[in-house]
């Protein structure tokens, strides 16, 4: 059985939290974040530069290159395949429109024995529901100051 001490002021807490916490080499995860998000942004310019080079306009060359990379992560995603680029990238791989992608995949294909509607439909939105809301929330309220002032 593990010994369990009693801790009686922050300074004891905080010396437990030090012996059980594994030291993080904060350079190099850093490094590997750079290189992770760097990769999804190259991808992203090379979409962009392809995609103008078939003449799209910028509105539509921008969407195009949002769909294409939401596409592409949510079937990484769905592969098992972007875990491990998160395990290497770290923060990199939440380069904002590849990880909300994985952020609503991922617990789709979790729950999905559980059924459409309790699982798929219910658990989809467990991490990513609170970022639709409440940008969903400030948009409005956003919309109303603006509408006001202006």
């Amino acid at each position: 059985m593990a010994k369990r001490e009693i801790v009686k002021s922050d300074k004891d807490y905080d010396k437990l939290v030090k012996e059980a916490s594994p030291n993080s080499p904060i350079v190099k995860n850093c490094i590997k974040a750079f290189i992770g998000g760097g990769i999804i942004c190259c991808i992203g310019q090379f979409l962009m530069n392809v995609l103008s080079s078939y003449g799209l306009v910028t509105e539509e060359r921008n969407m195009a290159v949002s769909v294409i990379l939401i596409g592409i992560a949510s079937l990484l995603t769905g592969l098992g395949w972007y875990s491990k680029i998160g395990r290497f990238a770290g923060a990199g791989s939440v380069v904002p429109i590849t990880g909300f992608s994985n952020s609503v995949t991922a617990p789709a294909i979790e729950f999905k024995k559980e059924g459409f509607v309790m699982g798929l439909g219910a658990k989809i939105f467990t991490v990513a529901g609170p970022v639709i809301l409440y940008g969903t929330l400030t948009s409005i309220f956003v919309g109303i100051v603006y509408y006001f002032v202006r």
